[in-house]
């Protein structure tokens, strides 16, 4: 009977993520939850799964990542790229995604997207590439390296973290990238011989533009006591009218900002507005010019710049309106289209319901794009201007010399644990006040945090229940059917690489991962050989998804941007799904032998 529940139970984990009828977090709490009410896991032994070293060791590193966000760090690494980055796109295609690997085999793969990102635009501008050449390149490329260390995915600790429960050791620092380093070669030499090719000449609306044309005037304007405009809804005034390129930014009331819908504000006398003027309009160098005999007077007239968002994961816009939101004067921005699927949104942007992935066509004032940088709702495709300050450089080049610090000293001293070096690694930054406590609570992307200790919850089920073992029977009998007794483990192990890449393409990484532990580790019992293959295999299979937009939320943060079809990322990334299981199944074997 147990048996029986917890099947079912993974039949639901599985259709849940699947069809996301809610958050990944929710759905796996709610999974910890049922584990313990149907008593297949202990309520004194789920405990166990809170004292998993992994999360608090993907908590630390989410912290030094944000250090050196915050710092400068990693305009660093943009600013290394753009001087080293010339010649054509093969070349370019080589050091921009080089530098991805190196980069992203020591920080977490969406972080190294969200820098890259406007640094790929960039360089499509300068050199009138496509970005749809660049863009999907580096979301494989953080992929890659990934694969190279123990903390370049989130995947790789939590498979290390669960090993302690079938007794065996912690995966070493350098330890997968035996595997690594040559799929990234490999890797790399597809995407540069072959990304020309098979990827599109395509690209967003903003990539269209210049930077002339994507700049554009702003003006505080102030209602006479006088002008026809009081009186009227803004509505239905000639200061607000979008189709013809005039947005309204921000509306000022008595020294205080209106935070009411516009459909409900009656121009006044003394009214401040800011307006955005896009489109062929925008040469006007003042308000007056713009729009004569309004009884409006010119205040002041700052710089605005038409630039992209694109909607994370974990932003609280997701399936919200930008009216509900009020997104006009929370982030003081105003839509210009929304793409998605590969299609512009022009109409009815009010009300269309936001999605993860969908890259929001904006017209902001150019210094507010440090605010919108800083948001966890969304990827700005634009630098925020600047080098940082000397102080900063200086936090800049500490941080990285922290993060070194936990690398060599989990790598060359020995009995360090990965957990207590990255977490000494992230005090170390707050006593240094490299970023404040508010900061780094911000920075820990707190949904893979309780996801993990839900699906551990899953994971021990399976393996108290005896379903991992009645699984990996079931598997064991199916490959002897079709394999000589010689080749039966390598059989096994290519089956279990294949079979965690297809999950990986339509579930999460870490999930997928963290159902197949127990699974593996009762496979290699029943074989008698060693489980290690099995579970390099699994860090493999888990990362490494190429094929559909939503295999990997990177995917999706380059999907609006690069202007792609759900179609460009099967062309591009079969071959390498085909690739990595082929290199996997042929070196893990050599390299851990069963």
């Amino acid at each position: 009977m147990p048996i029986i529940l917890t099947l079912l139970l993974i039949v639901v984990t599985l259709y849940a993520f699947l069809k996301e009828i809610a958050p990944a977090d929710l759905i796996a709490l709610t999974i910890l939850c049922i584990t313990v009410l149907l008593g297949l896991v202990d309520s004194k032994a789920v405990l166990d799964v809170f004292k998993n070293e992994a999360p608090l060791t993907i908590g630390a590193l989410f912290i030094i990542g944000t250090a050196l966000e915050k710092s400068g760090g990693v305009r660093q690494i943009s600013g290394l790229i753009q001087k080293m980055a010339g010649g054509g796109l093969r070349s370019t295609l080589l050091i921009f995604c080089g530098t991805t690997i190196f980069f992203s085999a020591f920080m977490n793969n969406t972080a190294i997207v969200a820098i890259m990102l406007p640094v790929a635009l960039g360089l499509a501008r300068s050199k009138d590439i496509p970005a749809s050449k660049l863009l999907i390149p580096l979301s494989y490329a953080s992929i890659l390296g990934g694969c190279c260390t123990l903390i370049g995915t989130s995947t790789n600790i939590v498979v290390s973290g669960a090993l302690k429960n079938y007794g065996l050791p912690a995966m070493q620092m350098f330890e997968i990238a035996w595997i690594g380093i040559p799929l990234s070669f490999v890797g790399l030499g597809y995407m540069i011989a072959f990304g020309p090719k098979l990827l599109p000449n395509r690209t967003s609306v903003i990539g269209v533009l210049d930077d002339k044309q994507r700049s554009t005037p702003l003006f505080h304007i102030l209602v006479d006591k006088h002008s026809p405009l009081i009186g009227q809804r803004l509505l239905d005034s000639p200061i607000f009218n979008p189709k013809s390129g005039i947005h309204m930014m921000e509306i000022r009331r008595n020294g205080e900002r209106v935070m009411a819908q516009v459909n409900q504000i009656v121009i006044e006398a003394n009214d401040r507005f800011l307006i955005g003027v896009h489109g062929r309009r925008n040469k006007a160098n003042s308000a007056e010019e713009l729009l004569p005999d309004l009884g409006i007077q010119t205040l002041s007239k700052i710089e605005g710049v038409v630039t992209e968002l694109v909607i994370t994961e974990e932003s609280e816009l997701i399936n919200q309106t930008l009216a509900a939101r009020d997104f006009r004067q929370r982030y003081n921005c105003v839509v210009l289209a929304v793409h998605r699927n590969g299609k512009n949104i022009t109409e009815r942007l009010a009300t269309t319901e936001l999605d993860h992935g969908d890259t929001l066509l904006v017209l902001t004032p150019r210094n507010n794009l440090r605010s919108l940088q800083d948001s966890h709702n969304f990827v700005l495709t634009d630098s925020a201007d600047s080098m940082p300050a000397p102080g900063l450089r200086s936090s800049a080049s500490l941080t990285w010399a922290i993060l070194l610090a936990v690398v060599l000293s989990v790598t060359i001293i020995p009995g360090v644990p990965m957990h207590i070096a990255s977490l000494v690694g992230a005090v170390a930054i707050l006593w240094l006040r490299i970023i404040s406590m508010r900061e780094a609570y911000a920075g820990v992307d707190w949904p893979i945090i309780f996801m993990l200790y839900g699906m551990l919850a899953l994971g021990m089920a399976m393996d108290q229940t005896g379903t991992a073992k009645w699984l990996a029977d079931g598997f064991v009998n199916a490959a002897r059917a079709v394999s000589s007794p010689e080749i039966l483990p390598y059989f096994a192990l290519s089956a279990v690489i294949l079979l965690t890449i297809t999950l990986t393409e339509v579930l999460s990484n870490n999930a997928t991962a963290l159902m197949m532990v127990p699974i593996v580790v009762n496979l290699a019992k029943s074989l008698e050989v060693n489980p290690m293959p099995f579970i390099i295999g699994i860090c493999i299979g888990a990362s490494c998804a190429f094929m559909l937009p939503m295999g990997y939320q990177t995917h999706m943060m380059v999907y609006g941007p690069g202007g792609y079809k759900f179609s460009d990322f099967i062309r591009m990334g079969l071959p390498m799904n085909v690739i990595t299981w082929v290199m996997a199944s042929v070196i893990i074997p050599l390299v851990w032998s069963f």
